[in-house]
């Protein structure tokens, strides 16, 4: 027989409703013994899954082209958020987002090249809490951003993080001209001389084994892992596994790229820029363009179709293998029975531009750069194959672990920005946020963005220049989910009552100095 327990936010719902008094926090989660009415052995155990540059290229999410069977079955046994947005569209920040609970408005974090404890010695990441509160932690692959004079984050993690590669070439052809610029600037070589070596290859298909790419090894370790971790069987564990697919290059064996017809893919129809958007916030270089076929100099005139349908098969092959890979994890989680006792999170941390507006990857305020995946599978409290249009950030996900685990509110030393979504959870149709906020620094001014349910605002300031006044952008999603138009001048009252919920967040951190390089 199921119980309720009532804990200190609410009553969390394992079945039936035999109410038990709250069990002491202060035991480790193997100290709770089952019985013979069916109470839990052990607080549950978190398996989170990050997958890098992944928009809602997803089945379960509706994407007609996308071939993701793994993500898809998870979604049907589990909770879809349709509504899930990053903080911060680009890799480093957005994982500070999540391990910190903390918007990059709040640290001060918006770039690479800044450690979170430098300006908040007393922070306490997720994984950190959950060490603390007995949990054994473990991270593997891409889970904090490591490359870029950014590093990984020890006191995360009860043993030494498993880290593998992001960039990575196996077709000798691709390796002909050596050391490319990605693959040094992502091993932390000099800035200086990482820009000096050869452009790497956008993609590559050679027949090989998904093992030859660091995500299939990590697929591998995260089976091995799970393995120990359940022969241990001391305590709960928070396992943070990391994918580097489908980011750039679109480095996969050819069985993924066999699955799509590169001929019937579709391309981009709107290629042109948001009419009326001010120049620095939009983009047509970074990141793509240190791929060579790409230009080296990318200009507002969109990619030629037979390169844009390369590009965009390459990313979908990508989705594909990861699919894979999350696929082999979560089938050893239930071929060992823990998936009866683990909460699953898929994140993806930022969207993905695919030559729509003429723009490519992320970087941006838009919506396709911040719209991600997020589905949550908790035994006992989400339903199957449920799916909500909660509005939700990032920073949510820190509080509302925190809360499914039965471990005590945060108190750290960072401000938590994200609110628990446990009572979505329990009720899809539940609304806790009428808009999500986000934000993204180009050209020296930086954009505050809200989103709400039809109209997204972004408000440019100057930065270092607080008297300055703001340049808005105001898009309308009722009819179409591109930005087409800047509608801020002909709707004032509309942005006059975004600027009012704007208003209701603490004033942006200025940017942090990078920090001097460590070797």
């Amino acid at each position: 027989m199921m119980v309720t327990i009532i804990n200190k936010w609410g009553i969390r719902d394992f079945g039936c409703r035999l109410l038990l008094t709250w069990l002491p926090l202060a035991l480790c989660p193997s100290d709770v013994e089952g019985s013979d009415v069916g109470l839990v052995k052990k607080h549950p155990n978190v398996l989170l899954i990050l997958v890098d540059d992944l928009r809602p290229a997803i089945g379960a999410y509706g994407d007609p082209v996308a071939l993701t069977p793994h993500i898809d079955q998870l979604a049907a046994r589990a909770i879809r958020f349709d509504r899930a947005y990053s903080n911060q569209a680009v890799c480093a920040p957005s994982r500070y987002n999540l391990m910190l609970g903390s918007r990059s408005t709040s640290t001060g974090i918006y770039d690479f090249g800044r450690d979170f404890r430098d300006y908040y010695p007393d922070a306490v990441t997720l994984p950190q809490y959950f060490k603390q509160h007995g949990y054994h932690t473990e991270s593997m692959g891409k889970v904090f951003h490591i490359g870029h004079n950014t590093y990984d984050d020890t006191a995360s993690w009860s043993v030494p993080h498993h880290k593998d590669l992001v960039i990575e070439y196996v077709d000798p052809a691709s390796k002909a001209a050596g050391t490319t610029r990605e693959e040094a600037l992502f091993s932390n070589m000099e800035w200086g001389y990482s820009r000096s070596l050869p452009r790497g290859l956008a993609w590559e298909s050679p027949d090989v084994a998904d093992d030859a790419y660091a995500d299939g090894r990590i697929a591998n370790r995260a089976v091995e892992r799970l393995r120990a971790l359940k022969s241990q069987s001391e305590g709960a564990f928070f396992l943070a596994v990391g994918f580097a697919r489908p980011h750039l290059p679109f480095s996969v064996p050819k069985k993924y790229w066999d699955m799509y017809d590169e001929n019937t893919l579709p391309l981009p129809q709107h290629v042109a820029r948001p009419e009326g958007a001010p120049p620095y916030a939009v983009k047509y270089g970074d990141e793509i363009d240190q791929y060579a076929p790409v230009p080296a100099k990318v200009t507002e005139e969109p990619f030629p179709d037979s390169l844009a349908r390369k590009l965009i098969h390459g990313y979908y092959a990508g989705v594909s293998y990861v699919d894979a890979q999350i696929g082999k994890v979560l089938d050893e989680l239930a071929a060992l029975g823990l998936d009866e006792n683990t909460i699953v999170v898929l994140w993806g941390d930022h969207g993905y531009l695919l030559g729509e507006m003429g723009m490519w990857t992320k970087h941006v305020n838009y919506e396709l750069a911040n719209h991600i995946p997020l589905v949550i599978s908790a035994p006992g409290v989400t339903r199957a194959g449920s799916h909500t249009d909660q509005l939700t950030e990032t920073v949510d996900i820190y509080p509302t672990l925190v809360e499914l685990a039965g471990l005590p509110a945060p108190d750290v030393g960072q401000p938590i920005d994200g609110i628990s979504m446990v009572p979505v959870l329990n009720d899809p149709e539940s609304q806790i946020r009428d808009h999500v906020y986000h934000c993204f620094p180009r050209g020296g001014y930086l954009g505050r963005a809200i989103r709400t349910d039809r109209y997204r605002m972004v408000a440019w300031k100057k930065i270092g220049d607080p008297a300055a006044s703001p340049e808005y952008e105001l898009y309308d999603y009722r009819d179409n989910h591109l930005e087409l138009k800047n509608i801020a001048g002909q709707h004032p009252e509309i942005v006059a009552k975004l600027c009012a919920i704007l208003a209701r967040h603490p004033g942006a951190t200025p940017p942090r100095p990078q920090r001097p390089r460590r070797d």
